[in-house]
């Protein structure tokens, strides 16, 4: 009698090789796999190490050029470049920087213990005649001072206002007519906009205005009342205030104004780094238009009551990482900004 069960035994053996076969071809990829898995978190850690030092070499250079940790050797950019990877090894492998163009680039590779430089050794792509793979990460960054951008606020200063004032002493800054800053009565630096109150014309639908120093001018918006599209920034910063947190703002300075009310137009100089304290912008004494107008310890001169509008804190050197602005040349007035271009 024929047996007919030997087709099927057939048929079982060939499907046992085929599984085995792609089992061999699976297990492969998902070995290959945790090699890529090895190298994208390699690179995401030198991406942040480079990141971090790219940032406080232009922090340190935008605040004092002269700082001995503005240089292509700074012994602090290799430790950033340490801390952010998970094995605390990593290695700069080279830093650019450029001081007349306020740019500097860090690169940084990828470091084992007794390993090759820029290289992290791979498990199982080895078995292929791939022992390691090259782990770079690259980024850029600049500085300098705001000359193009939106402020985060409708409000210019007078350059009376600011000279000799950076890291000063707390003020109160009224912006309402040329006799309410006693500090700024002397000559055209110090004038307000008759009827004005110190708000440039805020871009559609924003708090902020849109500058721009090389056209060198700005329209005038009056109003008793602070601007309107400012209620949610006016609130976090009070919040933030009220946590302890500190609220810094880059704010343009004006040296000389044109015209009258909304017929105005202020001659824009550059920006300042102003420290938020409280404010004063409407009679009724509540958030979001009023906050802290009677500041703590009871400085009569910092207070802004009854009629008074305006804004309470300092100026200060400031280095801010605030994106969106054109940078250039960092101005005397202690703003600088501090992007990352790559």
């Amino acid at each position: 009698m024929r047996r007919l069960a030997a087709p099927k035994d057939k048929e079982r053996g060939g499907i046992a090789v085929i599984v085995a076969i792609l089992m061999v071809v699976l297990l492969g990829f998902a070995a290959i796999s945790l090699d890529i898995a090895l190298l994208y978190s390699e690179r995401a850690q030198l991406q942040n190490g480079s990141d971090s030092a790219a940032f406080m070499l232009a922090q340190k250079c935008a605040k004092n050029e002269s700082d001995p940790e503005c240089s292509p050797t700074s012994p602090l950019a290799a430790d950033l470049a340490n801390k952010n990877a998970v094995d605390s090894l990593s290695n700069v492998k080279s830093i650019t920087l450029d001081k007349l163009n306020r740019t500097v680039e860090v690169t940084a590779g990828a470091k084992e213990a007794g390993g090759t430089t820029n290289s992290v050794s791979l498990f199982f792509a080895g078995v292929l005649g791939i022992p390691n793979a090259e782990v770079l990460a690259t980024s850029s960054v600049r500085w300098g001072s705001p000359l193009e951008g939106t402020t985060p606020f409708p409000l210019a200063f007078s350059v009376c206002q600011v000279s000799g004032m950076v890291n000063g002493a707390p003020q109160l800054l009224q912006n309402h007519n040329s006799n309410a800053n006693t500090d700024c009565n002397l000559g055209p630096a110090g004038k307000t906009v008759p009827g004005g109150f110190a708000w440039i014309v805020q871009s559609t639908g924003q708090c902020g205005g849109y500058v721009n120093l090389a056209v060198n001018q700005s329209g005038s918006d009056t109003g008793n009342d602070g601007p309107s599209n400012c209620d949610a920034i006016l609130n976090k910063w009070a919040a933030d205030l009220g946590s302890g947190k500190s609220v810094t703002i880059l704010l343009p300075v004006y040296e000389d104004v044109s015209g009258t009310g909304s017929g105005a137009s202020y001659d824009l100089l550059a920006f300042a780094s102003f420290s938020v304290q409280g404010w004063k912008f409407s009679g009724v004494d509540k958030l979001p238009l009023v906050y802290n107008n009677v500041p703590a310890g009871g400085d009569k001169n910092l207070e802004c009551k009854g009629e008074c509008r305006g804004i309470i804190g300092q100026f200060v050197k400031y280095v801010s990482l605030t994106d969106g602005y054109k940078l250039g040349p960092v101005s005397p007035y202690g703003a600088t900004v501090v992007e990352l271009t790559s």
